[in-house]
């Protein structure tokens, strides 16, 4: 095994476990201030920092967005407005099992993938795959239910937290099945300029809501009481989880790295139950059978490529 192979591991985990925190971690933050606020702090300041490495390797004819300004905007807003708007608000809503219903949700996105493909490439799945999807969605209902389908019917919130955060989901698998697009361009640049485009979007919406009156302006007391979380999301679960992600991704293959997306609820399952969740059987096995349907899905394509 070769010192690069071992590099694209390690970076790899460095990412999915910065990833399966930040949820348990956004928990006592979304008590605090929206999540809508919360997502203009915390890509603002990550799109700062992408535009200042930008200029740095690249220099400004980097920001030019050529002839993509219509799909890169439309990428960034899936990714930085749709993603964190619904998967926040979902997790919100959802109250104390809204981390895991998330994390187990993040797991899921080489599924979605599957039929964002399918859509947007016309590449068809097969059979395996199709039984994949619906043992990780059994897996996903166990999680949600907790074994009690009245869980999810009887709760009017559980219900729409649940499609929040699939929705949200759903969103960064179209923005990462966009990327393919610009192979030409360095995932920096990509990375950068959606991030831009994506932080307007999100200051055009806040504006918005906030001149209605939906949302009001955060205090300067919510800001200090999220402090901790934003600086959390902003350098481990923001700039330094993608870096390490896109990179670990090229050195070892996007077909061993998307297994490391199954430890996100590994991860954020340890945290929650640290910090006191009594977790239930149900969403233990719920769990694992998400894993395993992903697995599974995975090892197929290995052996239908060889």
């Amino acid at each position: 095994m070769g010192k690069n192979y071992l590099l694209g591991v390690s970076l790899c985990l460095i990412a999915v476990l910065s990833w399966g925190a930040m949820f348990p971690i956004m928990g006592p933050a979304l008590k605090i201030m929206d999540p809508f606020n919360f997502t203009l702090f915390r890509y603002g300041i990550v799109a700062v920092i992408f535009a200042i490495i930008l200029f740095l390797k690249e220099g400004p004819r980097a920001f030019l967005p050529e002839k993509h300004f219509l799909k890169l905007w439309f990428l960034g807003t899936s990714a930085f407005a749709g993603f964190s708007f619904l998967v926040f608000l979902g997790q919100k809503l959802a109250g104390s099992s809204g981390a895991l219903i998330a994390s187990v949700m993040m797991a899921v996105q080489p599924l979605l993938g599957v039929i964002v493909g399918w859509i947007y490439r016309g590449t068809k799945p097969g059979k395996f795959v199709f039984m994949s999807m619906l043992v990780a969605a059994i897996g996903v209902f166990l999680v949600v239910t907790k074994g009690d389908p009245a869980n999810l019917l009887g709760g009017q919130n559980t219900l729409l937290a649940t499609i929040l955060i699939l929705l949200g989901a759903l969103c960064w698998v179209i923005y990462t099945t966009g990327g393919a697009d610009f192979k030409e361009w360095s995932i920096l640049r990509y990375s950068t300029l959606t991030t831009i485009y994506g932080v307007i979007s999100v200051s055009i919406i806040l504006t918005l809501a906030i001149s209605l009156g939906w949302l009001e302006a955060p205090t300067v007391t919510q800001v200090q009481g999220v402090s901790g979380a934003l600086v959390y999301m902003i350098t481990l679960a923001g700039v330094i989880a993608v870096f390490a992600w896109n990179l670990g991704n090229r050195l070892i293959g996007a077909l061993n790295g998307i297994l490391f997306m199954n430890l996100v609820p590994v991860t954020a399952f340890v945290i929650t139950i640290l910090r006191g969740y009594q977790i239930t059987s149900y969403e233990v096995v719920g769990c694992l059978l998400t894993i395993s349907a992903l697995v599974a899905n995975n090892l197929y394509n290995r052996y239908r490529l060889k």
